[in-house]
């Protein structure tokens, strides 16, 4: 075990561990069928989980300035945008902006808006990935083993690792009662 935050490769093997299955050494060209699986649902709850908006990866008053075609694109790895301004409608349309008002993507200032982004599952923290790697777990076990035994452990461990994902994220947020208040 290294004194490191968890990598993509270490939750896999957690994964396929809670399988019984043996680790593997690179998450390039495997030949495990669990191994693959793992991987796949591991990035898929990390989107999931990415996608509720936590402290660590979402950014208030983010500028948006119109390209030279007039457009407002938001960056590749964008999960959610909204106008900060509660006046204007707009939403994401692919990776623009639409003006639900006026029908257009056509826009002549900066906007502002709240984003939420997609990071690399080594970019969030360790308490997110601990409950990415632990939610991810007990999906595989669900999928491939389906034991209720197994499904109850690993659902305890999972909540315990969301209660302290969901502490991080209080300190991280400062969160009070003068200020936003998120429940998730």
């Amino acid at each position: 075990m290294s004194l490191a935050p968890t990598t993509e490769l270490e939750a896999v093997n957690t994964m396929l561990n809670a399988l019984g299955e043996a680790p593997v050494n690179s998450l390039v060209n495997m030949a495990s069928v669990d191994a693959i699986s793992a991987l796949s649902i591991l990035r898929t709850v990390n989107r999931e989980v990415q996608a509720q908006g936590w402290h660590f990866n979402t950014e208030e008053n983010y500028p948006l300035v119109p390209n030279q075609n007039s457009e407002l694109i938001l960056p590749t790895n964008t999960i959610a945008a909204d106008a900060c301004n509660p006046l204007l409608d707009v939403v994401q349309r692919g990776q623009r902006i639409y003006d639900r008002t006026n029908h257009t993507f056509q826009f002549t200032a900066t906007l502002d808006v709240d984003i939420t982004f997609l990071l690399d599952f080594e970019e969030t923290p360790e308490a997110a990935r601990n409950y990415i790697t632990l939610r991810s777990a007990r999906i595989l076990q669900d999928r491939v083993l389906g034991s209720d035994s197994l499904h109850s452990m690993q659902r305890e461990d999972e909540y315990q690792s969301l209660v302290t994902l969901r502490l991080m994220e209080s300190e991280s947020a400062d969160f009070n009662i003068l200020n936003k208040i998120q429940v998730r």
